[in-house]
């Protein structure tokens, strides 16, 4: 297993921001996907936004569009979710996943690593 570990997660207010963090290791990190997935109590998991290994080409859920970034520095082995103007809907664990190589995708099938998960609870 390729360990992926996230952090940045916790409690926010409404319309406040957080930064999550999947940092990797034991894989040749540039020539994998990365995504972000969550997944709220009682519901299905989702896919939250994706970037290529290839050319750091972009996919978001439109639920997230506008208000969360997904950016990766090879240097240090990390891919990135900036989420700004929070709300109680965004409330999840999230989670980041790894795939090697291949077209950017959105569906969690397609992942072979994941992390463990991280919660953010947005307060209203």
């Amino acid at each position: 297993q390729v360990p992926l570990v996230e952090s940045g997660g916790g409690l926010v207010q409404a319309g406040g921001s957080l930064r999550l963090s999947c940092a990797a290791s034991g894989l040749t990190f540039s020539r994998y996907s990365m995504g972000w997935f969550r997944q709220a109590p009682g519901k299905d998991r989702e896919s939250v936004a994706a970037i290529s290994w290839s050319d750091d080409s972009t996919y978001y859920a439109d639920s997230v569009k506008g208000r969360f970034t997904i950016s990766r520095d090879n240097a240090k082995n990390t891919v990135y979710l900036q989420m700004n103007s929070l709300n109680p809907e965004d409330t999840a664990v999230y989670y980041c996943a790894a795939r090697a190589g291949g077209s950017l995708t959105a569906r969690g099938f397609d992942y072979a690593y994941w992390g463990q998960g991280t919660q953010v609870t947005v307060s209203s």
